[in-house]
């Protein structure tokens, strides 16, 4: 009994790789509960329930996913019904690949809208069959040697001194095929390579360049907030990031702390950079000092979402004083008339009072920011 509930356990480990990371709750009726980064390849089917006569209910085409974020559409026969979460088999160039369905019905339409995909224009593939007990059977082999592949042929593109690491191997599912996804600085010449791992493996080769940021999301992580990092979380898209965005949000531009594990920006800088343009768009001109009879005084920082502005006197930068943006504007138009107001102090936000607790001392001691 142990022996069948530790070969079960190691099977869900296995196709977790492939998306399969589902449970069920403790309640019968309770809907599946999503576990580990795999769960960023799921969709939820939000016209499972909804019926109606104009929907096309026989829409043929699926979605079908893989390792490591792949998905695919693949044209499925008239008369085969395929619902989510069943074990396909598929073509493959060349013979036949073994994927879980993620989506079905009408859904998948409007998935291939949003994706810009043609299924008119483009060759779409087809769906062979349900996976038999054999395919299932072979699948999960080639899936155990996946890690053992992949530290071997590290060792391989080692002994041929290539500038290159491989982070990941994934068999075709009739095990005539594996793909190694690598990562390079520059321009590789693995021919050599591909012969010693044909050789070895005895299994067509094929070879993908990745990023750094699809490097990061295969190896996973924990990142500086103590969250799993969100390109192995849920991300399956990358998008540009710029230091405009760490400007515009008035950060550091520390290399060291902007950059993620992969080594370039953070993909969180753009996650509230459009709130801070929208509310910086509200912000008078920081390059036009205040004018009071006291004397100038000049911008030092902003706090954007309390839409506070942070002044000092030339020469008393010390003394800084937060001014709301509407009084900045008021300021900025009486010097345009020629008015300049007594002292910058009486527009100035009352001082946030802190306690600050002295570690040799229990009495509280009042500070001020």
């Amino acid at each position: 009994m142990e022996e069948v509930n530790r070969n079960n356990s190691q099977q869900e480990n296995i196709i977790r790789s492939r998306g399969c990371c589902t449970v069920r709750g403790s309640e019968p009726n309770d809907l599946f509960v999503n576990q580990l980064r795999c769960c960023k390849l799921s969709a939820h089917d939000w016209l499972s329930e909804y019926t109606d006569s104009a929907l096309n209910s026989e829409y043929n085409i699926v979605e079908v996913r893989f390792k490591n974020g792949r998905k695919d559409f693949f044209t499925s026969p008239k008369d085969m019904v395929l619902t989510k979460g069943e074990i396909v088999a598929v073509e493959a160039s060349p013979g036949h690949d073994i994927g879980i369905v993620s989506l079905a019905g009408e859904l998948v339409e409007i998935q291939m809208r949003r994706k810009h995909i043609d299924p008119t224009k483009k060759d779409i593939k087809r769906v062979f069959r349900h996976a038999r007990t054999t395919d299932i059977e072979k699948w999960l082999e080639v899936i155990e040697m996946e890690d053992n592949t992949m530290l071997n042929s590290r060792t391989i593109a080692a002994d041929l001194k290539l500038d290159m690491k491989i982070n990941d191997v994934e068999y075709q599912g009739d095990k005539t095929k594996a793909v190694f996804y690598y990562t390079a600085s520059d321009r590789v010449d693995f021919r050599e390579l591909i012969r010693k791992l044909a050789d070895s493996f005895k299994v067509r080769i094929e070879m993908k360049q990745i990023g750094v940021r699809q490097e990061a999301a295969k190896v996973g992580g924990i990142g500086p907030c103590g969250r799993e990092l969100c390109c192995s979380s849920y991300m399956s898209n990358f998008t540009s990031v710029s230091t405009n965005a760490a400007r515009i949000q008035q950060l550091s531009l520390n290399p060291q702390k902007l950059a993620g594990q992969c080594g370039k920006l953070k993909c969180c800088l753009n996650y509230e950079v459009d709130d801070y343009i929208e509310t910086l768009q509200e912000f008078p001109d920081s390059s036009t000092p205040l004018k009071t009879k006291k004397g100038k005084a000049y911008y030092i920082k902003s706090e954007v979402f309390r839409k506070i502005m942070w002044y000092a006197y030339a020469g008393e930068s010390n003394n800084m004083m937060a001014i709301p943006i509407d009084k900045v504007k008021f300021i900025h138009q009486q010097n345009k008339k020629g008015i300049f107001p007594a002292e910058l102090e009486e527009f100035a936000e009352q001082n946030t009072q802190v306690d600050i607790i002295d570690e040799g001392n229990t009495n509280d001691i009042t500070g001020y920011i």
